[in-house]
C-alpha cells in the first residue's frame, strides 16, 4: 500500500511518500480513496472532489485553485492546478502571536570573542576587494602566503571576488559598498585585507564611511595602483595579520550570542514536512534561549505573507513588513517581469506546484517567534529574536546576504542538493534520506528521518547539538571542499 501524508486536518490533499500507481489505496486521516493514476514522490493527490475554481487547501492553506474538475484520487500538479496570487495587495494588522514554549537550558558554544562584542565561530583570514579589477592579484597573494607559511593553525585563508565596485550607480553602487563593509566587519574574519586597484567607483576613503570603526591591527588596506609590487606588499600585510589573528582562542559564550540564517534551495514535496518544520522549532527554541534568527527570499514569503504580518511584534514592524513584500512585487514590476515566476523547474519536478505552495512550506522555517524586526538588503541586525530580510530567493544571493546582516552561520534546507557554500558556514539539510545518502559530499544533516520514525523532539534535540558542534568548529561539507563566496544583489544599469 502506497503511503500518504496529510499536513493539515483542513487539506484535501495528500502528499505522496513513496511513489504510488494507480489502482492503490491512500489510507491517511480519514481519507479511504483509490488511485485514478501514478502519483510521483512528494507530490499531492486529491483527497475529495475539487470543482473547476475551487481551492487547493494544503498546510491548512490554499496553494491555488483547480483550473479543471479534479477527482478524489488524482494526481494535482502544474497541469490541473494555478495559483491564487496577483500583484500589490492591501493589508490589515491582525495580530497573532504564539507564546514559545521551548525550556530556557544555558548552553553555550566556543566562539572567538572580537574587539567590538561580537562572537564569530570561524577565526579566518580573508582578502576583500573593493573591486573585480583586483580578483586575479588577490588570488596570487592567497597563494603565495599560503605557501609560505602553511597557516594550518587557523580556519581558514579566503578571498572573496566579485565583479563589482565600478561603473554601479545609485542603489547598486551603494548596496555593494555595504556589502563589502559588512564581510570587512564580520566576527568570522580575524583579520582582512581590503584591496582596491586606486581608480575604481568604491574608493577605500568612500568604503571606510561604511565600515565606521575598525581594528587598525586586524583590518589592512592596500592600493594596487600606489605600490610598485602589490603581491609583495599584499603578503607582508597578511603575515603581520596573521601574527596577530593566531594568537586567538575560543572562549565559552551562551547560545544567545548565535545568529542563525534561514534558507532554503531545490525545495521539494517534503520541504514543508521535514527540513523547513525542523529548521523553524530551531529557530524557535534559539529565540527562546535569547539568540537570534533571520528569515529572508522574500519572493517566496509571496502567499504566505499574512501569517508573518500577524506574527510583527508591533505596528511598526507589521508596516515594514507591508514594505518589503510590496516593494520587491514593485521590483519584479518595473522590470516588467511576472511576480510570480516560481516555483523553478526543479521544485515542480519535486512536487510542488505554485508559488504559494512553496511560500507555504519555505516559512516555516520561521518557526512561531514574534518577529521583532525586518532590515533592508546589508543591514546590520538590530534586535535579537526572528528577523526578516530584503533579498531575493537565488541561493548565493540570499546566503551571502544573511551572512552580511550578521549571521555567523546560515541552515540550508534542500529536497534536491547543491554543492555551494556562502562565505559564512551554510549547513546543507535534506528532506529525504535517498539525497542524504546519495550525496554525502554535499548534505550535512538528514530531516528525512522525520519520516521514518524519529519524532520532532528527538530530531531536534540531535540537531541542536549539531548546530553547537558547527559552532564549536566542526567543518561543513562546502568548507572541507573550499567553496565559499559571496554574490552582491544587483537590480540596476551597469555603465
Amino acid at each position: 500500500m502506497a503511503t500518504f501524508f496529510l499536513i493539515h486536518p483542513s487539506d484535501n490533499v495528500a502528499v505522496c511518500i513513496e511513489s504510488a500507481q494507480a489502482g492503490e489505496m491512500v489510507e491517511v486521516g480519514d481519507y479511504r480513496v483509490p488511485l485514478i493514476e501514478a502519483v510521483p514522490v512528494g507530490h499531492k493527490v486529491a483527497l475529495v472532489d475539487i470543482q473547476e475554481g475551487q481551492d487547493v487547501v494544503k498546510y491548512g492553506a490554499p496553494i491555488g485553485h483547480a483550473i479543471l474538475t479534479v477527482k478524489a484520487g488524482s494526481h494535482l500538479h502544474t497541469h490541473n492546478v494555478k495559483t491564487n496570487l496577483s500583484g500589490e495587495l492591501t493589508y490589515s494588522f491582525n495580530q497573532k502571536l504564539t507564546r514559545l514554549n521551548s525550556e530556557i537550558r544555558n548552553l553555550t558554544f566556543n566562539g572567538y570573542k572580537r574587539s567590538n562584542g561580537k562572537v564569530g565561530i570561524r577565526n579566518e583570514l580573508w582578502i576583500v576587494p573593493t573591486v573585480g579589477c583586483v580578483n586575479g592579484q588577490a588570488q596570487q597573494i592567497i597563494n603565495r602566503f599560503v605557501q609560505e607559511v602553511h597557516p594550518d593553525d587557523i580556519d581558514g585563508v579566503e578571498v572573496f571576488k566579485h565583479n563589482y565596485g565600478c561603473s554601479q550607480l545609485g542603489d547598486d553602487h551603494v548596496n555593494t559598498q555595504k556589502a563589502l563593509a559588512d564581510v570587512i566587519n564580520h566576527p568570522n574574519a580575524g583579520g582582512v585585507l581590503v584591496m582596491g586597484l586606486g581608480c575604481e567607483n568604491n574608493q577605500i576613503s568612500q568604503l571606510k564611511q561604511y565600515i565606521g570603526e575598525y581594528d587598525g591591527e586586524r583590518v589592512r588596506y592596500l592600493v594596487a595602483q600606489e605600490v610598485e609590487d602589490e603581491i609583495e606588499v599584499g603578503v607582508q600585510a597578511l603575515k603581520e595579520v596573521y601574527a596577530i589573528m593566531r594568537q586567538d582562542r575560543r572562549e565559552s559564550v551562551p547560545l544567545s550570542e548565535l545568529n542563525v540564517g534561514l534558507k532554503c534551495g531545490g525545495s521539494d514535496g517534503f520541504s514543508g514536512i521535514t527540513a523547513n518544520p525542523l529548521v523553524g522549532a530551531f529557530s524557535d527554541f534559539l529565540v527562546a534561549q535569547g539568540g537570534t534568527t533571520i528569515l529572508t527570499e522574500v519572493p517566496e514569503m509571496f502567499g504566505a505573507e499574512t501569517i508573518l504580518m500577524a506574527r510583527a511584534e508591533n505596528h511598526e514592524v507589521f508596516d515594514k513588513t507591508v514594505s518589503l513584500i510590496n516593494d520587491f512585487k514593485a521590483y519584479y514590476q518595473r522590470h516588467n517581469l511576472p511576480v510570480y515566476e516560481n516555483p523553478s523547474p526543479g521544485n515542480k519536478a519535486g512536487g510542488i506546484t505554485t508559488l504559494e505552495d512553496k511560500s507555504l512550506g519555505c516559512t516555516q522555517k520561521g518557526g512561531s517567534a514574534t518577529v521583532v524586526d525586518v532590515l533592508n538588503y546589508a543591514e546590520p541586525l538590530k534586535k535579537k529574536g526572528l528577523n526578516l530580510l530584503s533579498a531575493p530567493g537565488n541561493d548565493l544571493v540570499a546566503a551571502s546576504a544573511l551572512g552580511f546582516s550578521g549571521c555567523q552561520m546560515v541552515l540550508f534546507t534542500t529536497g534536491r542538493g547543491t554543492p555551494f557554500g556562502s562565505f559564512v558556514p551554510t549547513m546543507k539539510i535534506s528532506t529525504n534520506s535517498d539525497l542524504y545518502h546519495r550525496k554525502r559530499n554535499w548534505i550535512d544533516f538528514n530531516a528525512g528521518e522525520l519520516l521514518e520514525g524519529k519524532t520532532m523532539d528527538e530530531l531536534l534535540e540531535t540537531f541542536i547539538l549539531f548546530v553547537i558542534d558547527v559552532a564549536n568548529g566542526h567543518k561543513l561539507c562546502h568548507e572541507k571542499s573550499g567553496f565559499k563566496e559571496i554574490a552582491i544583489f544587483k537590480n540596476g544599469v551597469t555603465l
